[in-house]
């Protein structure tokens, strides 16, 4: 591991992990819930260390936001993944860690980027969870670069109150479900929340969180499909309250769009706690998952049509087709971009 950082500067981490069998799904691919831990992790320790280098009670940062996370290429057990964090941006109370990961096979040294990903953080107190303390901030390179981290942070503000106000219940399948319908592959997962989860304030680590989505969202696409199925990118994950140590939580994961190579996945995490049961169940964290099927030889293949039912399955399937439209027109203008 290795890191750097200076008072009013960027914070940079970078981490570095060999991939072994257990991080791995069953073709031998690393597990994309994995990738995405590890991106936390190292997310979480800059934002921590940035935001206790100033005097007052101590903190640790709590995972907000994760913006759009691209899965580029795949890594394989064997390799070396190279995770870097480094804060690009900060508002009073929040900070935005852009992070990479680097795949190296250390056989030929060859170098391959794998993973992008924004995510954001603030700081609560450990003396008293529920306070939101002030960030230090950043020294910019010039000004155009503070204005677009600016811009960046009031689009995802806007984008997670309006997350807050949705997510819909997932509802239990009907018996013997047709196949190829939501209610044939929609899955779910019920973990109870334990110390190693958890961070010094008893609160879980987001990527825990995230691991438990992405194997909930493989699930659900293998099932549509029944080939092997790689996590293609995820749209954005909204962590809309803390789950506590000694929680009950329930990842639920159900198929809402399907194109002729994609698989769009909504998973909802709900959690029941167990001693402070009059607060009753709560959505904690909600995520759009996209996953790609593909052969034995690892080339993609195609999707079978997903068949929806009702008009909130329509509703989901027209919402999963405008996002899959509005994605696909960003990667062909970023392509042009960079010809």
């Amino acid at each position: 591991m290795s890191e750097s950082s200076s008072p009013g500067a960027p914070c940079c981490l970078q981490v570095c992990r060999l991939m072994r069998p257990e991080d791995t799904n069953i073709v031998g691919n690393v597990h994309g819930g994995t990738i995405l831990k590890m991106i936390e992790e190292a997310g979480c320790i800059v934002s921590t260390r940035h935001c206790n280098t100033q005097d007052g009670d101590h903190c640790v940062a709590a995972l907000a936001r994760v913006e759009k996370t691209e899965f580029l290429s795949p890594m394989f057990i064997g390799e070396v993944a190279h995770v870097s964090a480094e804060i690009t941006y900060t508002s009073q109370r929040s900070v935005e860690v852009q992070a990479h990961v680097v795949a190296e096979n250390i056989l030929t040294g060859a170098k391959k980027l794998t993973n992008k990903a924004a995510l954001w953080y603030v700081p609560c107190s450990l003396k008293n969870v529920e306070e939101i303390k002030d960030v230090p901030p950043i020294t910019y390179a010039s000004p155009e670069l503070e204005e677009e981290g600016r811009k960046r942070y009031e689009t995802q503000k806007a984008l997670r109150q309006s997350s807050n106000e949705r997510s819909d219940e997932v509802v239990a399948p009907p018996p013997n479900p047709e196949k190829h319908t939501v209610g044939f592959s929609q899955s779910s997962l019920i973990h109870l929340v334990g110390p190693s989860d958890c961070t010094m304030n008893d609160f879980v680590h987001g990527g825990v969180t995230m691991k438990l989505m992405d194997e909930v969202a493989g699930i659900v696409a293998a099932r549509h499909c029944n080939t092997n199925i790689v996590t293609a990118c995820v749209d954005a994950i909204n962590f809309h309250r803390k789950i506590k140590k000694g929680s009950v939580v329930k990842v639920q994961g159900r198929m809402t769009f399907t194109s002729n190579r994609s698989m769009e996945i909504e998973v909802i995490v709900e959690v029941e706690p167990l001693v402070e049961v009059d607060k009753g169940k709560y959505c904690a964290v909600s995520a759009f998952f996209t996953f790609i099927s593909l052969d034995k030889k690892n080339r993609p293949l195609p999707v079978p049509l997903l068949k929806v039912e009702g008009e909130d399955e329509e509703r989901r399937f027209r919402e999963g087709n405008a996002r899959y439209l509005h994605n696909k027109e960003k990667r062909l203008a970023e392509r042009e971009r960079q010809q």
